[in-house]
């Protein structure tokens, strides 16, 4: 295959008439500026899809988490437990207001955060006498964490709990969707999403109170008088109604881009399942999910390559895979944060690649990733 052919994305927009027909009717309207009818639309539209009761419609999911963190109180000098194997807005947004990460190790059965561990550090915690102001459990990957066990250990010592569910719109737990559980949970429209505003996110409650606050930080905290009056510290995190209106086109077929991204899945299992060496991201039985990345661990020696090999040889056919999420407690930035665990999410790092995974990819595009990944072994 030449390097020259046609680019293959690992996870691209995939965009449809209804989004285009809401954007210009939006546009047409000239209701360009932040807010506008079809941010309360999005809104509604999306908390009936959760089926959790209020959203506030933000410029990101990372602005979401900032946001819930405020609700809960949490400041300078507290703990917030959190998964390990996660994109960094997660651990970002709890140093955002003056808080530290703790991190948690996944579990080899989903790749989401161990509930067990999660217990074994809120006990330590509380012989320390010094709790967490909140725990943020993260849906990797498209998969739900497991919220009986994680919300069970939480509730033992009356610690919040957040759901990050910025990759898992469309992911079901126990039957229920994804962002249903805890305090508050926050999703993301980035442009690799399972749908997309181009930029956007989400805040969803039980608690209006909750996003009725988040709402009024969101704006600039501009206080309900006539004149510019501000008795809070407020933030520019409203989304804007043009990116609503895309955000609503999007939000009706995502039951669609859910099998067609499940799909895409199935078909590296059928083919790349029968390879020595290649293991998938397990699908926990407690759920389904959306489908959103396929992601493999590679065992070199069986296989005939590594995970980077094979990145490589894709790269070179002009198609994009990554490695799986460096873990936190890995990373530079965080090198003093505590962990409890560590050595799964590392060898699910070192060994894990994701791979192409649009909801739009053609049967032709699947086959040169297959047979890129195949061309990789050694000779």
């Amino acid at each position: 295959m030449s390097p020259t052919a046609e680019r293959i994305y690992l996870s691209p927009p995939h965009m449809g008439e209804q989004e285009r027909a809401l954007l210009l009717e939006a546009f047409d309207s000239n209701w360009i500026a932040p807010l506008g009818p079809h941010v309360d639309a999005f809104e509604r539209e999306f908390a009936e899809k959760v089926g959790v009761p209020h959203a506030v419609a933000l410029s990101s999911g990372t602005s979401a988490l900032h946001l819930a963190l405020l609700m809960l109180g949490v400041g300078r000098d507290d703990e917030v437990l959190t998964s390990t194997l996660t994109f960094a807005a997660t651990a970002n947004a709890i140093t955002y207001v003056g808080a530290k990460p703790v991190f948690i190790d996944s579990t080899a059965e989903s790749w989401n955060m161990d509930p067990a561990l999660l217990a074994e550090e809120l006990d330590a915690c509380a012989r320390r006498g010094k709790l967490p102001k909140a725990v943020i459990a993260v849906d990797l990957y498209g998969q739900s964490a497991d919220y009986d066990a994680i919300a069970k250990a939480c509730e033992r010592h009356g610690v919040p709990l957040l759901e990050d569910a910025a990759e898992a719109l469309g992911a079901s737990y126990r039957g229920r969707s994804c962002g249903a559980f805890g305090a508050m949970a926050a999703f993301s429209f980035n442009g690799n999403k399972i749908i997309t505003t181009s930029g956007g996110g989400m805040l969803v409650s039980h608690n209006k109170q909750w996003t009725d606050r988040a709402r009024f930080l969101s704006t600039q905290a501009r206080d309900p008088v006539p004149h510019y009056e501000h008795t809070h510290i407020g933030y520019n995190y409203r989304m804007s109604n043009l990116l609503a209106a895309v955000g609503r086109g999007q939000l009706r077929v995502l039951d669609q881009r859910v099998e067609q991204r499940r799909a895409v899945n199935r078909f590296y299992r059928e083919t790349l399942g029968k390879e020595p060496g290649i293991t998938f991201m397990p699908e926990a039985e407690y759920g389904r999910f959306n489908g959103w990345l396929t992601c493999v661990t590679v065992n070199p020696t069986q296989f005939g390559a590594s995970r980077e090999q094979i990145r490589v040889q894709l790269e070179s056919l002009n198609i994009e895979a990554r490695p799986v999420w460096k873990p936190m407690h890995l990373q530079p930035v965080f090198k003093d944060c505590r962990v409890r665990g560590g050595d799964t999410a590392k060898a699910l790092f070192d060994r894990g690649l994701c791979l192409p995974s649009g909801s739009a990819m053609k049967p032709e595009q699947l086959e040169r990733v297959l047979q890129g990944i195949r061309a990789a072994r050694k000779p």
